[in-house]
């Protein structure tokens, strides 16, 4: 026992600093890679839109560019509820569920029970905070993997919508199943969560900003951030110092149902009724955005303001196509392309091991 210990360390020891190893990567091709880890994605995004910009004068007008950043906040205001998910290392499948339920939720309470949209805008936040409590329940006290968990909220939210308006679309003046005619419409109040403006700037973008900043300050400036942080890394170590890694989790599901539901809001608002396909594309769009900025200025770990440049990112090149003309049926190539670009960063040209542990 003693000689084959001995025979391993004398091994070990010798084989460290075997200069054949060390230099089969010369020092510039490393620091090379870094640099490319740490700034490809957004050199890729900056030359984009450059391109876009030389290419397509519509592309330049000042009202393309505002209407990029009010397509992009609704996919990003999702994705950052997605974000703090995987920052406790779960991820929230439910996210699309959760806005297109809200937009159902929204149009019925006006159209269908003659409610204000401040009462609309109430219930739907409080559904999305319920539906992520539901999930916490289900993850945290059901012992169930947050991936079927949240797949299971998912379906089940996806019916329940077609329940709530009978498989049909709400709109002001439909025929409801009695016979008589919806009472209610969108109030203006409501619609200006979309069509309000403050100057140039509409009311979604600066929500989209104001909660992308929140969020960011939230997990890299305060306590709770720091300690999710950890828990996504190494849960058991975080719970032998004595934090209640439970309650953490609890509330990063919780603040990714209120966020969808928050999209869903202005979703309502953008179509103007209650319609049964809305949010179906989110969850798809929103986890890409997420998963795309763990590869921003190579953090290898899900943060906010990655999440945001990858949804920017998504805006660019979904506008900047359909300028071109390129069919919406093939923008999803370009998606998957964009979001298998920023896993290679984060991957397969990273040295640093990426920060994110899903949970089981």
């Amino acid at each position: 026992m003693t000689g084959g210990t001995d025979t391993q360390t004398a091994t070990s020891v010798t084989a460290a600093p075997n200069p054949g190893a060390a230099g089969r990567v010369p020092g510039w091709l490393n620091r090379s890679r870094d640099l490319v880890v740490r700034y490809g994605f957004i050199t890729v995004t900056v030359l984009l839109f450059g391109y876009f910009l030389a290419s397509e004068p519509t592309f330049r007008m000042s009202g393309t560019l505002f209407a990029l950043l009010k397509f992009t906040s609704v996919t990003a205001i999702v994705g950052l509820g997605v974000t703090v998910t995987m920052v406790v290392g779960g991820l929230d499948l439910s996210v699309g569920g959760v806005a297109g339920l809200s937009v159902s939720l929204a149009a019925m309470t006006m159209v269908v029970y003659n409610q204000t949209g401040g009462v609309a805008i109430g219930l739907v936040l409080l559904v999305g905070a319920l539906v992520g409590g539901i999930n916490a329940a289900a993850i945290v006290w059901l012992k169930i993997p947050d991936l079927l968990a949240t797949l299971a909220t998912m379906f089940t939210i996806l019916g329940l919508k077609l329940v709530l308006v009978a498989g049909q679309s709400v709109s002001s003046g439909m025929t409801l199943p009695n016979g008589t005619t919806a009472p209610g419409k969108f109030s203006e109040a409501f619609l200006a969560l979309d069509q309000g403006q403050f100057g140039p700037v509409s009311v979604p973008v600066i929500l989209f900003a104001t909660i992308a900043v929140l969020t960011w300050f939230f997990l890299n400036h305060t306590r709770w951030g720091r300690i999710m942080y950890a828990i996504g890394a190494n849960p058991e170590a975080v719970r032998l110092s004595g934090v209640r890694v439970e309650i953490y989790r609890m509330l990063a599901y919780v603040i990714s149902g209120v966020l969808a539901s928050i999209a869903g809001l202005i979703l309502a608002a953008r179509i103007g009724q209650g319609d049964i396909s809305a949010g179906n594309s989110l969850l798809l769009d929103s986890v890409a955005v997420a998963l795309v900025g763990t590869s921003v200025l190579g953090l290898n770990r899900p943060n906010a303001v990655g999440t945001v440049l990858g949804a920017l990112l998504l805006g660019i090149v979904i506008t900047g196509l359909t300028i071109k003309g390129f069919p919406y049926y093939a923008q999803d190539v370009v998606k998957g392309v964009a979001l298998l670009v920023a896993l290679v960063f984060s991957f397969s040209l990273s040295r640093k091991k990426i920060r994110y542990t899903p949970a089981t």
